[in-house]
């Protein structure tokens, strides 16, 4: 790319008159559309990969393989100048041989694509599509002309540039009676679907295929509604989900009189899942399942190819390779080449998600939603003498299948985890991770009025060798998490809520607002587990909190989203809710209990009265060790809301290493984004209140120093309100009129 010339964009006049000529005319506009249509056959060839292969013959027999134990035999090949003598067309040849149905995809590289005004480009393109048509044409399924084009950064195209390539390609592979697919525009930007199409109509170059990247990565899950959209606050009004954009593409299609839509590249980015969420693998394997049963749902597309299928940053296989490996060029733009070591290839939990989801859904009847655009997705299929639901939640959010279901129906069910394993039968959640149950075609499948997410309750559900048990005994309701049912049966047994009493004070960790005190831990007489009751409600408390969850119930919440976005807590065990419970003091919410050498605040203290080190430790150690560990939090988008010294407790590992870890979860709010700068500083003047003011500016110009940002006027003012509101407190609020009374008392 050459750096001092201008990039052309395809967002010309014409098209911004086209687009929106059609969309004040109500063009977008689809009644429910944000929802699934009822009763339709997902297509025998729904699902399909793109794909890639080097200069080691190796690996065309690895993907190959791979692909027989995915389940397809749709693939989609980037074809690019030079490729007829490369490895590729080995590959290809290999592909056809092995009877693989292949979109052949041509992509101009980025100067050719910018100097396409050119005649002598022009004469080049030509003249490569005519060799690659000879030798090729009639043995793929298709052929697929423009790439990105409407991202100018990877694409290069301007629009008389692009018209020359799409026209010269049009006539070369209609004349010889093949199908062609395009214009391969990238994410939802209906703006350039409409133009573009507007435009080959007008010039009877219309595709036989329109082609568009319906990616929903940067929404982070496949059933949100698109903030990019109308951000936020409008997102919930205008309901931009994926259903809605499928459906939309459709319809532009079908008005300019194209027959097909197909998705030739989605995918979910390892490195951006863990932006927010740290188990990038888990997630993307979640991701790629719901997004492939939304898709089929949406009656919209005939066909959706993830990409790319080895990649370290996107693949359902990992080649191995670092972050910093992946090719200059993104790969939605041209899958060059399968990369790195073929020992090294490693399927990820994806592939079995896809391979799942792609032996249940593809050739099935969709009959209809029982769930869905509200949290919890339940999608009802029929497939060969069985009928089948997909269920699952949003990220972090769960259902009782009890609460769902029938219990004849439950009892009839065959489960299926994500990934093809069979479940015991004693699970009972719907989780953010997709399952699917399973009857005879004969049985009446009953479900329950309205099934909903269970209300202000999260979870984390992909917590290594444990799963969640409700309580749900009595008027006293909850969840246990336990490696097994054996477990959970020994800590209910041991710690039912009628045996935990609130001990005396000289018992307790903690004893005011909130009682906490730890007793033996069931399952190891070595360790100990924290229990926390609320013991004194205030009289506008107990009034506010009325309309709140128990505090168990939001101290479990807080522990949850926290270790859901790898952010240290002590591990949660339990908590009990007494639904018939008036006081709002029966409730318990359990933990490990964590052994700690000390709290920030202890820290901070030590630091502000003029030691040099605490424990060994130095401020120069703790400061950028507690800066990161703060950063990544609020990067997560955990805005924890009573973030004390005495809340963070600190662990000193070799070579003072520090291990954090946050206590005191209830007051928790957690979004899917990163928190706003003044929620963050809200956060950090609690935690530094203790601190002096040097160390206070030392510590905080570290932690902005990680966001880019500077220590601002309006940042210290913070602090200042904050050490403003504690004076007060401690004089004429609460605090302050219970030290007055007692000194009067002692007067006396």
């Amino acid at each position: 790319m050459t750096a001092n010339r201008k990039l052309p964009s395809m967002l010309t006049r014409q098209v911004v008159y086209d687009g929106l000529s059609y969309i004040l005319r109500g063009g977008l506009l689809i009644k429910n559309g944000h929802l699934p249509p009822d009763n339709h056959i997902i297509p025998a060839d729904f699902f399909g990969v793109c794909v890639a292969s080097s200069f080691d013959p190796a690996v065309d027999d690895y993907v190959i393989s791979q692909l027989n134990q995915l389940g397809t035999k749709q693939v989609r090949l980037d074809f690019s100048y030079g490729d007829l003598t490369s490895f590729n067309a080995r590959f290809l040849c290999a592909l056809i041989t092995h009877k693989f149905e292949v979109s052949l995809h041509l992509v101009q590289p980025f100067e050719a694509a910018r100097n396409m005004e050119s005649p002598a480009e022009q004469a080049i393109w030509r003249k490569f599509l005519q060799g690659v048509l000879e030798q090729f044409g009639s043995k793929v399924r298709q052929i697929e002309v423009g790439t990105t084009i409407n991202r100018k950064r990877w694409a290069g195209y301007s629009m008389p540039g692009f018209l020359a390539a799409w026209g010269i390609a049009h006539h070369e592979i209609k004349s010889r009676g093949l199908r062609l697919a395009g214009p391969n525009i990238s994410d939802f930007e209906p703006i350039y679907n409409i133009g573009l199409l507007q435009t080959f109509k007008e010039k009877k170059q219309l595709p036989d295929i329109h082609t568009d990247n319906l990616f929903s990565e940067r929404v982070s899950e496949p059933e949100r509604f698109d903030h990019r959209i109308f951000k936020y606050r409008w997102a919930t009004i205008f309901k931009y989900n994926l259903v809605k954009k499928a459906r939309i593409l459709k319809k532009i299609s079908t008005d300019f009189g194209v027959a097909q839509l197909v998705s030739p590249v989605a995918f979910w980015a390892i490195y951006r899942i863990q932006r927010l969420l740290p188990d990038g693998e888990q997630k993307q394997a979640d991701y790629a399942a719901r997004y492939l049963t939304l898709t089929a749902a949406s009656n919209s597309l005939a066909q959706v190819f993830w990409g790319a299928f080895i990649c370290q940053r996107e693949g359902l296989i990992n080649d191995g390779l670092q972050e910093s490996d992946y090719p200059p060029l993104e790969r939605v733009t041209h899958y060059k080449s399968a990369d790195g070591n073929l020992a090294n290839y490693a399927p990820r939990a994806s592939f079995n998600a896809v391979k799942t989801v792609n032996s249940l859904i593809q050739g099935a009847h969709y009959v209809r939603h029982i769930a869905s655009a509200q949290g919890l997705e339940i999608h009802h299929f029929e497939h060969d003498n069985r009928q089948m639901h997909a269920a699952w939640t949003i990220n972090g959010k769960v259902a009782f299948l009890s609460d769902v279901y029938e219990e004849t129906t439950l009892n009839a069910a065959t489960v299926l985890h994500r990934d093809g394993e069979l479940l015991q039968k004693n699970f009972e959640l719907i989780t953010e991770s997709p399952i699917y149950l399973q009857w005879h075609a004969d049985f009446l499948v009953k479900t329950k009025a309205q099934p909903v997410l269970e209300k202000d309750l999260a979870i984390h559900a992909h917590i290594d060798g444990l799963q969640y048990f409700r309580v749900n005994e009595d008027d006293w309701h909850g969840l246990v998490l336990a490696k097994d049912v054996s477990e959970a049966n020994l800590l209910m047994q041991a710690l039912h809520p009628s045996k935990l009493l609130s001990p005396a004070k000289d018992a307790a960790l903690r004893l005011a607002r909130n009682a906490i005190w730890s007793v033996a831990d069931p399952r190891d007489s070595s360790r100990l587990i924290t229990v926390k009751q609320p013991v004194k409600m205030y009289p506008h408390k107990a009034f506010l909190d009325r309309f709140k969850p128990s505090k168990a119930r939001r101290s479990w919440n807080g522990a949850m989203e926290l270790l859901r976005r790898g952010v240290k807590t002590a591990q949660p065990v339990a908590f009990f809710e007494k639904i018939s419970d008036s006081t709002l003091k029966q409730n318990f919410y359990l933990c490990d209990y964590v052994q700690a050498d000390c709290n920030v605040g202890q820290l901070f203290s030590a630091f502000a009265s003029g030691e040099s080190a605490f424990l060994g430790l130095t401020p120069e150690e703790v400061y950028p060790q507690l800066a990161l560990y703060c950063h990544i939090m609020h990067s997560r988008g955990i805005h924890f809301r009573d973030l004390s010294g005495g809340n963070i407790l600190v662990n000193i590992l070799a070579d003072h290493k520090l291990h954090f870890s946050l206590i005191d979860t209830a007051r928790l709010h957690s979004f899917n984004h990163p928190v706003a700068l003044k929620l963050r500083v809200a956060d950090l003047t609690r935690a530094c209140h203790k601190l002096h003011w040097a160390g206070r500016k030392r510590f905080m110009h570290i932690y902005l120093g990680l966001t880019g940002r500077k220590l601002r006027w309006q940042d210290k003012l913070q602090f200042h309100l904050y050490d403003l509101k504690v004076s007060m407190k401690r004089t004429i609020g609460r605090k302050g009129i219970k030290r007055l009374l007692k000194r009067i008392r002692g007067a006396q």
